[in-house]
């Protein structure tokens, strides 16, 4: 299976020509469009599948069909955001479009940045696009509307982050027959954070006896970049118990037990405690790993389970140039401390991160019209399905049912299937309007546990008492 690196011209021919757009529709964009003959809209996005399929085959087809030139400059996460954040403080309108990560759009929308999508094409109705409905959403988009339902971005990618592990490894007889004998149950994917270290402990030293370059578990451990600080507030802790990162939104924003919080609750050292400990078991590189090279670690078979981020499952599962695991890799939930599920269920808590992102509109864009049509155009049911096949993510509700991907949900294990029956266990960033504050304010702490230097409870005890100074000096704690 081939994904986006090798969506070329061929693969845009082949995308153009299973995109068989009923007559009238065809006429909509060509008409809505020739005001705009000859522009060009920008856009800023990270450099990740889901945008690398937006430039490589959504915006060509589209301007093939319009007229409007789509540039989409995709770079590093942080070089992202910085240079959206700062077009949009000056105003200077550089770009039309922009990544908007799912757990920024609450400091987006209270700094005014963004274009309200449906109030603008309420007051445009020539720009509507008969196949372009917020309706076909899933409940994903909810995190890009306001306090009124209004929508602030279009939904490009969603995907949960998911226990990823190795099927060829957990089905292998004769390693099934040493874990039995080790540890007195079956080798399964593990329910508990307990099976879970027992499993990565057991394939670590599995590893050493049989001179493998295997390990038992990936770790999202970074010790100087943001993705370990996401990885234990987003991934890890919930799975204990702790949620919205510890911070009480209800009680003053409380941040410690000793005022209501449980950021450095027992519950969050047991849990930085127990992530800890699987870092220490993991593949080496692990302290200098962020979100990619979690999953390239688990992509060149040198891990047997680990949590992953949902967007890596495709090539991870599929992409024989680039992952070593073809056809061996299994889905499951993430591991959780008793009644955390129960929490979930009932809606007053989560199991893990439901991420994603869209691509929101520029209070300064100079091109509205022509970046109205290009986001309706994404956001059509109709581009979906060799989209979620290229870059696995899921947007639309009618994305499921395509035969397209119905077929490449086998070959991943059933991943779609798990985004469509339990994502409603897992969620986003809590709705903070002061996330990046907090997490800047708290983040070199966080690094202090992970080099040593400080113990799990006294760096969260730490880390506790500098959120609620944080969210003092910004007004938020009383």
């Amino acid at each position: 299976m081939s994904f986006i690196l090798k969506l070329g011209a061929s693969a845009l021919a082949l995308t153009l020509a299973s995109a068989a757009y009923a007559e009238e529709s065809a006429d909509f964009w060509k008409k809505a469009a020739e005001p705009y003959q000859g522009v060009t809209i920008r856009g800023v996005t990270e450099s990740s599948p889901p945008s690398l399929y937006i430039r490589e085959v959504l915006a060509p087809e589209f301007e093939a069909l319009t007229g409007i030139r789509v540039d989409v400059e995709t770079t590093s996460w942080d070089q992202m955001f910085d240079k959206a954040i700062k077009d949009m403080e000056a105003g200077t309108g550089i770009y039309d479009m922009a990544y908007i990560e799912q757990d920024i759009i609450y400091s987006y929308l209270a700094r005014g940045f963004l274009t309200d999508l449906t109030g603008f094409l309420a007051a445009n109705p020539d720009l509507k696009a008969p196949t372009y409905d917020e309706a076909n959403f899933t409940t994903f988009a909810n995190y890009f509307k306001d306090a009124d339902g209004n929508l602030y971005g279009v939904p490009m990618e969603a995907f949960l982050k998911v226990y990823l592990y190795r099927t060829d490894l957990f089905e292998d007889p004769k390693i099934q027959a040493a874990f039995k004998e080790k540890a007195g149950r079956d080798l399964v994917p593990a329910k508990t954070h307990a099976e879970y270290a027992e499993i990565a402990e057991f394939f670590t030293e599995y590893g050493k006896e049989y001179d493998l370059d295997l390990w038992g578990t990936t770790a999202q451990a970074h010790t100087g970049h943001v993705a370990s600080w996401y990885e234990y507030y987003e991934s890890i802790a919930p799975t204990f118990g702790v949620y919205n990162w510890g911070i009480d939104a209800n009680n003053n924003y409380a941040a410690s037990v000793a005022n209501g919080g449980a950021m450095n609750s027992p519950e969050a050292v047991e849990a930085m405690t127990w992530w800890l400990s699987m870092r220490d078991i993991a593949p080496p590189e692990s302290p200098a790993s962020t979100w990619t090279e979690v999953g390239t670690t688990f992509g060149a078979g040198r891990a047997a389970q680990g949590l992953v981020y949902g967007e890596n499952a495709g090539w991870i599962a599929a992409d024989a140039e680039k992952s070593l695991v073809v056809g061996k890799v299994g889905v499951a939930l993430p591991p959780l401390a008793d009644g955390v599920l129960a929490d979930a269920e009932a809606g007053e808590g989560y199991i893990g991160y439901y991420d994603g992102g869209a691509f929101g509109m520029p209070h300064s864009s100079k091109n509205k019209e022509a970046t109205a049509l290009f986001l309706q155009y994404i956001g059509q049911n109709e581009v979906q399905p060799d989209w979620a096949v290229a870059a696995p993510r899921v947007t639309n509700t009618a994305t499921y049912e395509d035969p397209k991907v119905v077929a490449f949900n086998d070959e991943l294990g059933g991943y779609y299937d798990l985004i469509k029956d339990k994502g409603y266990l897992f969620a986003g960033a809590p709705a903070y309007p002061f996330h990046a504050q907090v997490r800047e304010a708290t983040a070199p702490i966080f690094y202090q546990i992970l080099l040593g230097e400080l113990s799990p409870q006294e760096g969260l005890d730490k880390m506790a008492a500098t959120a609620e100074a944080t969210l003092s000096d910004l007004g938020y704690r009383k």
